[in-house]
């Protein structure tokens, strides 16, 4: 057996190999290309260049053109040998990418050291490799970053070599004028860095909870082709069977009825018949699996939905009260949708109530408005202004995300305690052309109520199958 160093060197943490971390460990996945990067030095690399030819030759201005050179062509060699050894499509690991954007923080830090220090107009490109962590690692890489490019920062600020200029023309800058640039370097730096982490974790958030609400989405619509399937299959194979219980039955009349012939018949029949019965209980539709598109009156749906949540313990009452008097109950179209955000919602409140679970429904010529009402604690105050984000739970000693975290670590299976129940129900109720709202009962419990256009669920048409991404 190979014994493994538990110590690893400094270096294979700054630059890690194949068997380190550039292959990417499934609960961290890479989120950013080495090609990408790769590129990006190369534009700096080519502007780096560019410029140093230009402030020498053009301008006439002397510096150490050899070694900015060689600052320059180190870089360039390292892109070079990246770029042969590893595929284009490579992703790097968060401790990849890190060290990798390290390196540009401290190759620009020697070429402003060698040019100016902070008095060199090109000291804000410090910031461009912070953000780029910032938008795509987590939050402790993007602070060791930003640690190394102020640190960076200060130590080019004291010590550097001077700004290349007219040898007749020195150019002294007062020490307050200096360290008001090193201050807004470093506030730049902080600022941009803390908002474009902000900016990327939100939506890395929303685009995990939006993958989550089209699985649990994609599992309604299967279960409903499973229903439209049994039913099919019901029909398609109803008669085949019908035909053979009728062969099997005259055999078994033609047979003797002692032979072992006439029991084979027999027991051919009663299987065949026992198959129909099968089949007929499929096809039957209040029976199937799933009846997807179906028109139900709102009472009728909404007792289906909470028929799962009721226990012994929690009684769930189904509430119907028409605003207008003589206002016919609406039928609304079943859809997956429809069925699963509902769902969600009377789950939430059924694991949080104390002995009852009220769902109210109200319609009149303009709106339909269900109302799902629990007498438990109600939300906490320091989400409730959060409710219908991604990742925000209240349940106690269950995993949500912290702020820290962009999204799960790890593959989930379910949206049980993640936070996501409600975040699911309310884009799929949005995407039936409703909307959702949460609040605290003054009298104890919480109140979710959605809110549909009348038209919406109970038009002539279902409403359609929801674009989430």
């Amino acid at each position: 057996m190979t014994e493994i160093d538990p110590e690893p060197s400094w270096l294979s943490w700054l630059w890690p190999t194949d068997e380190d971390d550039l292959l990417i460990l499934p609960s961290r996945p890479g989120r950013v290309r080495l090609r990408t990067l790769s590129n990006l030095r190369w534009l700096a690399v080519g502007g780096q260049s560019v410029t140093l030819l230009l402030v020498h030759f053009g301008l006439g201005y002397p510096l150490p053109l050899l070694a900015c050179a060689i600052a320059v062509a180190a870089s360039a060699a390292l892109n070079g040998f990246l770029t042969l050894r590893y595929e284009p499509t490579h992703r790097l690991s968060n401790r990849a990418a890190t060290a990798y954007l390290a390196y540009d923080v401290v190759q620009l830090a020697a070429l402003l050291y060698l040019t100016g220090g902070i008095m060199n107009p090109f000291s804000l490109m410090f910031i461009a490799p912070v953000v780029i962590a910032a938008a795509t690692l987590d939050l402790g890489n993007t602070l060791l970053l930003a640690i190394i490019a102020l640190v960076a920062v200060s130590v080019i600020g004291v010590v550097h070599k001077p700004l290349p200029w007219p040898p007749d023309e020195p150019l002294a800058l007062p020490p307050l004028f200096l360290g008001g640039i090193w201050a807004s370097l470093v506030i730049g730096i902080g600022f941009t860095s803390i908002y474009a982490w902000r900016i990327a974790s939100e939506a890395a958030r929303m685009q995990a909870g939006l993958s989550a609400t089209q699985l649990a989405l994609a599992r309604e619509h299967r279960m409903a082709s499973i229903g439209a399937l049994a039913a099919a299959a019901a029909h398609e194979l109803g008669t085949p069977l019908g035909t053979i219980a009728i062969v099997s039955r005259e055999l078994e009349r033609s047979l003797p009825s002692d032979s072992p012939e006439a029991e084979d018949a027999r027991l051919l029949r009663q299987e065949a018949e026992r198959c129909r019965g099968i089949l007929t209980r499929l096809a039957r539709p209040e029976e199937s699996v799933m009846r997807a598109l179906d028109r139900l009156p709102l009472g009728a749906l909404l007792d289906d939905i909470a028929s799962p949540h009721r226990n012994g313990d929690l009684a769930i009452q189904i509430e119907m009260a028409p605003a207008t008097q003589g206002l016919s109950e609406p039928k609304v179209w079943r859809s997956p949708a429809l069925l699963h955000g509902l769902g969600n919602v009377i789950a939430n409140a059924a694991d949080f109530a104390h002995a009852r679970v009220r769902v109210i429904a109200i319609w009149n010529e303009r709106e339909i408005r269900v109302s799902v009402q629990d007498d438990g604690p109600g939300f906490a105050p320091d989400i409730i202004e959060r409710i219908g984000e991604p990742y925000v739970t209240s349940r106690p000693g269950t995993y949500a995300l912290g702020d820290t975290e962009l999204s799960p670590t790890d593959a989930f299976t379910g949206q049980q305690g993640m936070g996501l129940g409600f975040f699911i129900a309310k884009t799929l109720i949005e995407q039936t052309g409703g909307t959702m709202r949460a609040r605290n009962v003054s009298s104890g419990g919480a109140r979710v109520t959605a809110r549909w256009p009348r038209g919406a669920i109970d038009g002539d048409q279902a409403p359609g199958r929801a674009r989430l991404l």
